[in-house]
């Protein structure tokens, strides 16, 4: 079993078999009682590094005997807190399960069971199919075609309004802005082919005779998976990250203290 917190640097296949929510009796336990014991030992070692053994000896049955006078002058509170914490939170989630079994006529034993597919679904996929990622491909770059059509007609609208202010005896200003305008219109215009062969070569691999628009159906449903490929993304990085900082908050000795306690506490 891994840390409730620490589950989230981990696949969630390793969470489906793992963490502490899916495992029976441990409920929301985060599973970390004796890596906090061991993390607040680790800073003896700034004070012992060049003592004596007897010394050292010392001052670790002196942290540990502390210790547990601590916790235990703090056991009543904490029982007595977490009791009536678990039972607000029974009290709560159970009617929200009550009322979402009854909407989607679900049963207790439906639960374990979706565990099971989600696992076993998990074990046979390793990535998207081929034909699921060209979908999610060919979706985003029918958006680009689209912002490149629009970046098109701008160009030409700006060729067509660029004489409007320019008297016509200037003729060096007259070129300068043909010259301008043009440059902008065929550049827009490349960059609209390319992404049209891009499309067209997209459509071949999948046998698309009629182009997708936005209404249709597969249209929105890959849109939609693309949008949460990029979620997913972001938020395993975001994950990596916090738990990357607190290693390092941790090495330094300073996951508890001022204004870092905040992150620590994500721990719990």
């Amino acid at each position: 079993m891994v840390g409730a917190f620490h589950g989230h640097a981990h696949n969630r296949k390793c969470q489906l078999h793992w963490h502490p929510l899916y495992i029976p009796g441990t409920g929301h336990s985060e599973g970390e009682g004796c890596k906090h014991i061991f993390s607040a030992s680790n800073e003896l070692a700034q004070s012992t590094r060049h003592v004596s053994p007897f010394h050292r000896h010392q001052s670790i049955e002196e942290h540990f005997a502390f210790w547990d006078k601590d916790k235990y002058a703090a056991l009543s509170n904490f029982l007595w807190n977490h009791y009536w914490e678990a039972l607000k939170v029974i009290a709560t989630l159970m009617a929200e399960l009550t009322i979402i079994k009854a909407e989607l006529q679900l049963t207790d034993d439906d639960f374990p069971q979706f565990l099971r597919e989600e696992s076993a679904y998990l074990e046979c996929l390793k990535e998207l199919p081929v034909r699921d990622n060209l979908c999610i491909c060919y979706v985003e770059v029918l958006g680009e075609l689209a912002e490149r059509r629009a970046d098109w007609d701008l160009a030409r609208e700006a060729t067509n309004n660029a004489l409007t202010e320019i008297s016509a005896s200037s003729l060096t200003q007259i070129n300068q802005a043909l010259t301008a305008t043009r440059i902008g219109v065929d550049s827009s215009y490349a960059r609209l082919q390319h992404v049209e062969a891009l499309v067209a070569h997209i459509e071949i691999q999948l046998s698309i005779e009629v182009r997708w628009e936005i209404s249709d159906e597969n249209y929105n449903r890959f849109k939609e998976e693309a949008s949460l490929s990029k979620y997913r993304a972001a938020l395993d990085e975001l994950e990596w990250l916090v738990v990357m900082r607190l290693f390092e908050l941790s090495k330094l000795s300073l996951s508890s203290t001022g204004k870092f306690g905040l992150i620590s506490s994500l721990q719990c």
